[in-house]
């Protein structure tokens, strides 16, 4: 059953496999694809805002409006818009023009301490610019992303140098963090179709995959149940084979004991025919059973070159059940290398007792809890008809009787199979 269950697990896996494969990586690749997409743009808007700072910081009117006004407020007293009035007149068109030109927000450029000459709000104009400034006015470049009077942006700020190398003031060119991602997000838009275009041929790929393996799971289906049944055939064959080796070891002694009747009346019992017979004549007797049976066991455990002893009590009813339980416990001993076999019966109160012990080598005790399974055997197939087929068969037996089997040591150093059952009725 857990196998079964674990069988179909794999299997549903298998199945469901490609699907979440499909889903997975589209996942990743759209994710991926958006990453780039958003980096890509980001880029391209720091480099032009760097471009545009530099290339207004390097315009000659630029350069020289701010060195008219480089006197027009000091750290102490700053600036305001009417000082800086002429420079904005001047200014304000060019950085208007380059903005919209260039696509940036704002073109913000001040004087020698931050005091904007220009900004796209007149309320600004004239106001000390409020982030990072210093270094810049110290002639360091800056770029970054600063919230100031705009909102969030992303900004470069590149210092303002005279002929003779004094910083003059500095140029501001920012875009709006809103703005860069109102174009990730119309990126996304465009990229969209294509994801879903992709899901949907990935879906159906991963589902014709799915149908083609399904169907190949049902062949496998049917090849297993067509092999479990040949299986089952096959060991039902074997069982019956082997039980009618054994009947014909007992048929085999009742005729050279002399009892053709007797064996012919076996014949009849064993495969159920129960028409009365007209001369009166009565079903084999137990003592001729026993005593064929003896004679069977006998004769094959000679061929594998052992002795078996037998100490029977006179009361103990043999039938075809206490034949098969016997016959195979004496001969799976034989067949382990036994050179001395004992086998003894009794009856008492309606059931019947017996060991079996044997000089053989004995059962490892890792494989005492399994020799009772149908195929299971410790000795080579060497006739190639399967083995693990007698003790099964005994343990079978036993349990229709209501009884049990035990095996253990034996005083004769091999193995001692012990059991009783009730007397069939």
């Amino acid at each position: 059953m857990a196998i079964r269950a674990s069988s179909r697990a794999v299997r549903l896996v298998l199945l469901v496999l490609p699907s979440v494969i499909t889903l997975a990586a589209l996942s990743a690749t759209a994710a991926v694809a958006l990453s780039l997409q958003t980096s890509s743009i980001r880029s391209a808007t720091a480099d032009r805002v760097q471009t545009v700072a530099s290339s207004l910081a390097d315009l000659h009117e630029v350069r020289v409006t701010l060195e008219s006004v480089t006197g027009a407020g000091t750290p102490g007293d700053l600036a305001d818009a009417d000082d800086l009035a002429q420079a904005t007149a001047t200014l304000q068109p060019i950085a208007e023009l380059v903005g919209e030109a260039a696509g940036v927000y704002y073109v913000v450029v001040t004087d020698d301490e931050g005091v904007r000459i220009t900004h796209p709000l007149v309320s600004q104009r004239g106001v000390q610019v409020s982030t990072t400034n210093a270094s810049v006015l110290a002639g360091n470049r800056f770029l970054g992303t600063e919230t100031g009077s705009s909102g969030s942006s992303l900004r470069a700020k590149v210092p303002v140098r005279s002929d003779d190398g004094e910083v003059v003031g500095m140029v501001a060119v920012g875009v709006l963090e809103a703005d860069i991602a109102a174009q990730s997000n119309a990126a996304l838009t465009h990229l969209l179709p294509w994801v879903v275009g992709a899901l949907i041929v990935g879906t159906l790929a991963s589902s014709f995959l799915t149908a083609t393996v399904e169907r190949r799971f049902r062949v496998l289906d049917g090849l297993s149940a067509e092999h479990e049944q040949m299986r089952r055939t096959s060991a039902a064959l074997r069982e019956q084979s082997h039980e009618f080796h054994t009947r014909l070891h007992v048929v085999h002694g009742l005729v050279s004991r002399g009892d053709p009747q007797e064996a012919l009346d076996y014949i009849e019992n064993v495969v159920t025919v129960e028409e009365p017979r007209a001369d009166g004549v009565s079903r084999p007797g137990s003592a001729a059973l026993r005593d064929a049976a003896v004679h069977a066991v006998r004769a094959e455990l000679l061929d594998l070159g052992a002795q078996v002893e037998f100490d029977l009590h006179p009361d103990v009813p043999f039938d075809d059940g206490v034949v098969t339980v016997v016959t195979n416990l004496c001969r799976n001993a034989g067949e382990a290398g036994a050179v001395r076999v004992r086998c003894t019966l009794t009856s008492q109160g309606g059931r019947v007792s017996g060991r079996v012990d044997d000089d053989g080598p004995g059962i490892d005790d890792r494989a005492a809890t399994r020799i009772f399974a149908r195929g299971f055997s410790t000795k080579a197939d060497s006739a190639g008809w399967g083995r693990g087929i007698g003790l099964d068969l005994v343990r079978r037996v036993v349990t229709s009787r209501d009884g049990t089997i035990e095996v253990g040591a034996s005083p004769l150093g091999g193995t001692r199979f012990t059991f009783e059952m009730a007397v069939a009725g």
